[in-house]
């Protein structure tokens, strides 16, 4: 269409990519929710319309454009120690927060059913709305994992859960009793430790019961305008988990001083601060001298929240390149008809479908642990290998989905800076890459003998495909060999691939698994855009859109 400018006509642009449906127009998540037993309805569709309209990825830009500000005293000097978020940043809450991303799970089920709690369900939509903003899935990964923490404490359990459980979303800064709904955060890494958190230094002084007075600080505390977080300090019986709320339980404001906010890469649209506690008021959750314990169901969960969210990431990455390869033109042809960028975008939906295909089968293992053994041990394995293997890989596959568009995706105008600046948070939050991959050999030492069940059903599921069967069982020496913990991330690589293989062989068409196999089991794999994918390059293209 004509400019302003009488200059030049403006043509050759690629349409904004919006009113898209994100759910229905996604062939791989479609099959692998359908494999798993959990089609999509109409229900989801309708998320996935609602999340891929304008109007939503609009409010992604605009609340990472205007990030939180701190306001640690009002206008009288009194503090307050307030995190002020622009409107774009609530709606995003509001909307997340009606659909139950902060909580489903624990809808009707009672936290000790051990039947199914819909965490695959959850998971497809956590996945898709990582894709259009994913600063404010942050309380909602921590709200949601909070409950597995709260549940060493019955009683606590018992007042906090049905304010967890509504639909609503309640930003006011008021007492949690007075309110309709609460999100809840994590503060656990100090200045010394980091993911160290036995070196915790902060102390918690027992008042009554299980009431206590912390003083000390945290490092990092996300979404600090949470109604409480869950933090470790030590209590006279050692290291302890604490529920420490906003306001004490005489409706004064509780004693966390906010010093300041973190200046972040990415994750923008999210507080994070650093906070001093002076003889702040917890609860105690759980026993003493066991904090660790008490909230490594907290991490567990969080850990398989990271990596769907960077699925999510690099599946968005992917739909915008193949957006701009449909629209734009250069040498007399369409992008999308050119040969080199058709094997890199054939390429990239190869990662982006393994990645779709291990995070839905990992959260089926979360839906079937309380009735099923093995898939329990299942998820206790696979899951910190599948942070390693997704969150690793994020920030380089969303580089190559921006080098697709060019100079258009290196602006900022385009959503890929953002989504390029998001990717590393979910590889280093919950534990980096060393740590993650040591997780993976402690899981496997804690119960060798399921941990080997899992293994020999992991051979049995990718036999037969190049390279998987050598692999498999190399990765099975390499666990027991007396050099493991030096070889701790080519083992979590090496797992997060094969698990990956298995998934798509469940998953995806054949050709898909196949090619997989072969690119990144039977050879080194090479640069994206550099494997030769044969027959599986047309399927992997036909896939990454379904028509509408």
């Amino acid at each position: 269409m004509p400019s302003l400018s009488e200059t030049h006509d403006v043509f050759n642009q690629t349409p904004v990519f919006a009113d898209v449906n994100l759910i229905a127009c996604n062939r791989p998540l479609l099959d692998a929710l359908k494999a798993n037993g959990d089609p999509a309805d109409k229900t989801l569709v309708a998320f996935g319309q609602a999340w891929g309209s304008g109007e939503r990825l609009e409010y992604g830009r605009l609340a990472n454009e205007n990030p939180p500000k701190l306001r640690t005293h009002d206008s009288r000097g009194y503090r307050i120690d307030a995190v002020e978020f622009h409107p774009a940043y609530h709606a995003l809450m509001r909307a997340s927060m009606a659909d139950g991303l902060h909580a489903s799970t624990w809808d009707d089920t009672g936290t000790n059913d051990p039947g199914r709690r819909g965490h695959m369900a959850r998971a497809a939509r956590l996945y898709t709305t990582s894709q259009v903003e994913s600063g404010h899935v942050c309380p909602m990964t921590m709200t949601h994992a909070s409950v597995g923490a709260l549940a060493a404490s019955p009683g606590r359990l018992d007042e906090w859960l049905p304010r967890i459980l509504s639909r609503e979303y309640d930003p006011r800064f008021i007492p949690f009793w007075e309110k309709s709904s609460v999100t809840l955060g994590m503060g656990m890494t100090e200045k010394q430790g980091g993911s160290d958190v036995r070196a915790n230094t902060t102390q918690a002084k027992p008042l009554a019961r299980d009431e206590y007075a912390l003083t000390g600080h945290k490092w990092f505390m996300s979404a600090p305008m949470c109604d409480a977080f869950l933090v470790l300090a030590q209590a006279p019986g050692g290291l302890t988990c604490f529920l420490v709320p906003r306001f004490r339980p005489d409706g004064r404001v509780n004693a966390l001083h906010l010093q300041r906010l973190k200046d972040k890469l990415g994750n923008r649209s999210n507080a994070s601060s650093e906070v001093e506690f002076e003889r702040a008021f917890a609860w105690r959750i759980g026993e003493e001298g066991r904090g660790v314990r008490t909230i490594i169901t907290m991490v567990q969960l969080t850990r398989l929240d990271c990596a769907v969210s960077s699925a999510g990431l690099v599946r968005m990455g992917l739909a915008l390149a193949y957006h701009h390869a449909q629209h734009r033109s250069a040498f007399q042809r369409r992008l999308i008809e050119q040969p080199a960028m058709r094997t890199v975008l054939a390429d990239l939906a190869l990662e982006s479908e393994a990645m779709t295909a291990l995070a839905l089968r990992l959260a089926r293992s979360f839906d079937r642990a309380g009735t099923d053994e093995q898939e329990a041990t299942f998820a206790r394995l696979v899951t910190p290998a599948a942070k390693f293997g997704i969150c690793k890989a994020a920030p380089r596959l969303l580089y190559e989905a921006m080098e697709c568009m060019g100079g258009n995706g290196y602006v900022e105008e385009s959503p890929l800076p953002r989504l390029y600046r998001e990717a590393p948070v979910n590889a280093i939050w919950e534990g980096s890459g060393n740590v993650i991959a040591l997780d993976v050999l402690r899981a496997e030492n804690r119960e060798p003998e399921a941990a080997a069940s899992v293994l020999q059903s992991l051979m049995a599921d990718v036999e037969g495909l190049p390279g998987a069967t050598d692999a498999a069982r190399d990765t099975v020496l390499s666990l027991q060999s007396g050099e493991a913990e030096a070889r701790a991330r080519f083992i979590a690589d090496r797992l997060y691939t094969l698990f990956a293989t298995a998934a798509l062989r469940r998953f995806a068409p054949p050709e898909i698994a196949e090619a997989y196999a072969l690119t990144r089991l039977n050879s080194p794999a090479r640069m994206i855009g550099a494997n030769d994918l044969g027959f599986a390059a047309k399927p992997l293209l036909d896939r990454v859109f379904v028509p509408i």
